[in-house]
């Protein structure tokens, strides 16, 4: 679908090695920081193709190469300069050519002119603006969970400039990777008295500000290009509180939230690959771009999603008739089918396996847990419409028979009372202190409750509040003329940030809740621009959405969401339909990617002491390792030759 991030990250890394000392040899030398990166998007196999020998680490021990130039690809960091001082300090390489994943800051970039021995080694210095990474096609993160303490724990403040500055550079890298100076709109909510509220405005300077700095200096940016002008649009985590709260029922978003998945540099799910449900060995396996059953499925619902894989798994075997149920291959030609086919096989076998596996898991603990019942609940809650799209009656009732059942769990429970509170735009101190009690959760969960006030809740209301009903933020969702099962089920809720994409796109959203960065330059192009085929739909008398199959010959708008604080991965599949439906390229960018697990932990941490966070902003810096500024052992002579001992009858007359 459209332009893949990760595709766009690769091609720049590798031109950037293919193109530096053109036609030499030449060594990669990575640090740790920029080796997760380049991992992130290339295999190393493709790197050595561009004529490169070897890919090298520059804290570890390396053995002097003074014949060969090095391709150095660093993150800016001070022990990082460091590394590379004791580099040129040895002439390690013949020639460097230098390669900031991004911009250097000026005292370091200083440092680096004012050395003598750096002027003699480096051959080329470049900026490649790569510093995030791209999870999937669509799907950008900066892998920094520690950005949400940072922007709204009350005790961070002295933290906030300095990581709003980290943050709109990386911003600025996933516009100059797309070739996008793009319009920016930021989220200013209505009334919002949270002290984070100012945060998106900010932040949109901060970029805006970085943006036209970049463009200052790079004569050849934007390249030409006949897409309409980009859009970038920030908002943070408190425009939709819902959405990390509710169980979403589509298959990754409800993996995530139900089974122990590994997430780090990878995600990774242990399973016994048996799709016969036999017990089998246990065995970690990775869940990556890789997977093409995970990428066409992950974002179908979970009721689909099963008969999907079963009947597509039966069709797989089927077109294998040589690794049928038989083990006795009958004839030399079958033998040869199999060992032919072999590998494909086993891999396609393997991954129906796990995906097999997984959903059922997870059906398993969606059962256990009861969480159909409380899904309904959920979403009367996170609409404010019932299942026939009318207002839900006996809410606090459902909500507290809930809570007395056994088989709901202690997250659960405290899941449902925070959506309870929002959806009544907060409660009398006492009623939330008795569903506490109520639910038997722990003294520190009432911590999480009052902690959502720092990111634009309504915790509490006073006993005669006038105050009405909290409203979703695009206004509530209208009866469909012929419902599905899944939009007055289970799936009622779509993320706020679907509906503030779809008016983006058709020009109708609000200017003073997402207002221009460049009101007076950018406000009219921005609406100009906006949806073309809106208007030929308008003439054809069918709407934009009910085009099932957009021009693929329409060159595709690249639009930007950034989501401080954290995204879900309901928030990305609702960008990946808006991209299918209205023929645009729409990239969900953020910190990192929020489970309800982790937003609850995360929430809870804004009350604790900050010292108890240990925030990395906060550490002592590493530093460069001692090995590299080791004298070089110097190399043993070997004995001096002796002339051989001739006897007298050797010797010339």
């Amino acid at each position: 679908m459209g332009t893949s991030a990760i595709a766009i990250q690769q091609e720049i890394i590798l031109d950037a090695i293919r193109s530096t000392a053109r036609g030499e040899w030449k060594v990669v030398v990575l640090d740790t920081g920029s080796k997760r990166l380049v991992d992130n998007a290339v295999r190393e196999d493709d790197i050595l193709k561009e004529n490169v020998t070897n890919v090298e680490q520059i804290e570890d021990r390396r053995p002097l190469n003074q014949q060969m130039d090095a391709v150095y690809i660093l993150s800016p960091l001070p022990h990082i300069l460091d590394c590379l001082m004791a580099d040129f300090e040895r002439r390690r390489y013949r020639r460097s050519f230098l390669i900031w994943t991004s911009l250097l800051p000026p005292e370091q970039r200083a440092r680096l002119d004012q050395s003598a021995m750096a002027r003699q080694s480096i051959a080329t210095i470049r900026v490649l603006n790569i510093d995030f990474y791209p999870r999937e096609s669509h799907l950008i993160t900066f892998r920094d969970p520690w950005s949400f303490p940072t922007l709204f724990h009350p005790a961070c403040n002295q933290l906030v400039r300095r990581h709003m500055d980290n943050l709109a550079q990386k911003m600025v890298s996933i516009c100059v990777s797309l070739g996008e100076y793009p319009t920016i709109r930021y989220h200013s909510p209505r009334g919002a008295t949270h002290e984070a509220s100012v945060l998106c405005s900010h932040l949109a300077r901060f970029v805006q500000l970085e943006m036209d700095q970049y463009a200052k200096y790079h004569e050849d940016f934007p390249p030409p290009s006949p897409r309409p002008r980009g859009a970038l649009i920030i908002t943070d985590r408190s425009m939709d509180l819902f959405a990390p709260l509710v169980h979403e029922f589509t298959y990754q978003a409800m993996v995530h939230d139900l089974l122990p998945l590994t997430e780090g540099d990878k995600i990774c799910y242990k399973t016994s690959l048996d799709q016969n449900g036999a017990a089998g060995a246990a065995r970690t396996v990775e869940i990556s771009e890789k997977d093409n059953l995970w990428i066409k499925n992950r974002h179908l619902h979970m009721k689909d999603l099963l008969e999907k894989l079963s009947s597509e798994f039966q069709a797989f075997k089927a077109k294998n008739p040589q690794f049928s149920e038989s083990d006795n291959p009958s004839s030399l030609n079958n033998i040869k089918d199999m060992l032919a086919g072999l590998p494909q096989y086993q891999e396609g076998k393997e991954a129906f396996s796990l995906h097999l596996n997984m959903a059922s898991d997870a059906m398993s603990v969606f059962q256990k847990r009861k969480l159909g019942e409380i899904a309904s609940v959920e979403q009367s809650m996170a609409t404010g419409l019932d299942e026939d799209f009318k207002k839900p009656k006996n809410v606090a009732d459902q909500v507290v028979r809930l809570l007395d059942e056994s088989d709901i769990t202690f997250p659960d429970r405290l899941r449902l009372i925070m959506q309870y509170l929002l959806y009544r735009d907060g409660l009398l101190p006492s009623d939330t202190q008795k569903l506490l009690a109520h639910a038997q959760l722990p003294a520190q969960d009432g911590e999480v409750i009052h902690n959502l006030d720092l990111i634009g809740a309504h915790v509490s209301r006073a006993l005669k509040d006038p105050r009405p009903l909290a409203q979703p933020p695009f206004g509530r969702k209208q009866a469909p003329a012929n419902p599905t099962e899944e939009e007055s089920g289970l799936s009622r809720y779509n993320p706020a940030i679907k509906p503030m994409l779809e008016e983006h796109i058709r020009g109708t959203l609000d200017q003073l809740v997402f207002p221009f960065t460049k009101p007076h330059l950018d406000a009219m192009e921005g609406l100009m621009s906006h949806d073309t085929t809106s208007q030929a739909s308008l003439r054809s008398a069918k709407p934009t959405w009910a085009r099932t199959r957009p021009s693929a010959s329409e060159p595709r708008q690249r639009i930007v969401v950034f989501m401080a604080g954290g995204a879900t991965y309901s928030e990305s599949r609702a960008c990946y339909e808006i991209s299918e439906v209205f023929n645009k390229d729409v990239f969900l960018a953020s910190s990192h990617m929020l489970t309800p697990g982790l937003f609850l932990r995360q929430v809870g941490d804004l009350s604790v002491d900050k010292r108890r966070l240990n925030l990395p902003a906060e550490q002592p810096g590493p530093q460069a390792p001692a090995h590299l500024f080791e004298k070089e052992p110097t190399p043993a002579h070997p004995p001096e030759k002796q002339a051989p001992i001739t006897s007298r009858s050797d010797q010339p007359p």
